[in-house]
């Protein structure tokens, strides 16, 4: 086992901390034999790049003791077996009127726990758990609906990416592991759910406006077929996304795995969904080749603009961004373009 563990037999020694470790030899992914043992060995190897976006969050885990195949159960309390040095985050909940005690993986060795308890998804809040009501990012979930699949989420992604861009915003994508492409907007200032929420589900409406053939602003199965759900309710103190190097319980050992936007275009442009699949043993490779392509949402600080104003002094702004990836001319191009003058704004506003 990798991260300074030493094993012997079903006992492990992790940076202090001895856990005993049990059916490491029992299949989770029947598929490909992938057992529980890689799991752990998995969450051992990607602990470094990992545990940042985890630590300190409060974390919801979905566990699978018989296997991807088996029923699943999802978990917020800590159970009453934890190990004594398992942190946890007391976080009172409106909805069951109660205190929920909230695991917080910070160490490596919280996390191979986990793992030997099968929890194989991590979904961790996108706040800290000491200041629950302030998000330090926004994240937009792009579901497609089949015959759509990833392919098409890219280029939703792009449009997202050149509307963020015209804000001066930076935004980053990562597989989720499963059908779909999540984008991250790193924050890390004073905001609030209500801000982020407004923002996202006024970007996915405009979306949905711009292009109806592709694009649904809100969950409807019905309108579903061959288009992208564009999940901006996900910016909810109640909700959680999958993190960023989870694990998923598909047919595969998959992993929610970011990507570059280089990436991202050249899966659009080659319409070739399995360009952004990846599975555990090659997101440990990816890490060790490319680092955290993630890391600069753990710092980067930006804000949010004023939706009010944008709607009322630059409308144009926004339309300009929903459709730039139809201007046939470079990207680098239409940005110079871009920056050549202020964008006319409404009479009478200043």
């Amino acid at each position: 086992m990798a991260g300074g563990a030493r094993v012997t037999d079903s006992a492990v020694d992790i940076q202090g901390r001895h856990l005993k470790l049990s059916n490491l030899e029992k299949v989770l992914y029947p598929a490909t034999g992938f057992t529980k043992q890689q799991v752990i060995d998995y969450y051992a190897r990607i602990a470094p790049a990992m545990i940042p976006h985890l630590a300190g969050r409060a974390l919801t885990r979905k566990r699978y003791p018989d296997g991807v195949d088996g029923e699943p159960f999802f978990e917020k309390n800590a159970p009453m077996h934890k190990p004594e040095w398992v942190k946890t985050a007391p976080i009172w909940s409106g909805h069951n009127r109660r205190t929920i005690h909230y695991v917080l993986a910070d160490d490596l060795a919280t996390l191979v726990w986990l793992a030997n308890l099968a929890a194989l998804e991590l979904h961790p809040s996108l706040a800290l758990a000491k200041d629950i009501t302030c998000p330090t990012e926004m994240v937009f979930d792009l579901d497609p609906g089949a015959p759509a699949n990833i392919v098409q989420c890219c280029q939703v992604g792009l449009w997202l990416r050149e509307i963020f861009e015209h804000f001066g915003l930076q935004s980053f994508p990562k597989t989720s592991g499963s059908k779909g492409l999540q984008i991250y907007v790193p924050l890390n200032t004073p905001t609030t759910y209500d801000a982020t929420k407004l923002f996202s589900h006024a970007l996915a409406q405009l979306l949905e406006h711009d292009h109806r053939d592709l694009v649904l602003s809100e969950m409807s199965k019905q309108a579903r077929t061959g288009k992208v759900f564009v999940d901006w309710s996900q910016n909810d103190e109640h909700k959680t996304t999958v993190a960023v190097y989870s694990l998923r319980a598909r047919e595969h050992p998959t992993v929610s795995t970011p990507v570059k936007w280089e990436e991202v275009e050249r899966a659009f442009k080659k319409k070739d969904a399995g360009l952004l699949v990846f599975e555990a043993p090659q997101v440990v490779a990816r890490v060790g080749k490319m680092g955290d392509l993630f890391e600069p949402v753990l710092e980067l600080k930006q804000r949010l603009p004023d939706l009010k104003r944008v709607v009322a002094e630059e409308p144009e702004r926004i339309e300009i961004a929903a459709q730039a990836e139809d201007d046939p001319r470079p990207r680098a191009v239409r940005k110079k373009s871009a920056r050549k003058g202020p964008l006319r704004k409404k009479p009478g506003k200043v």
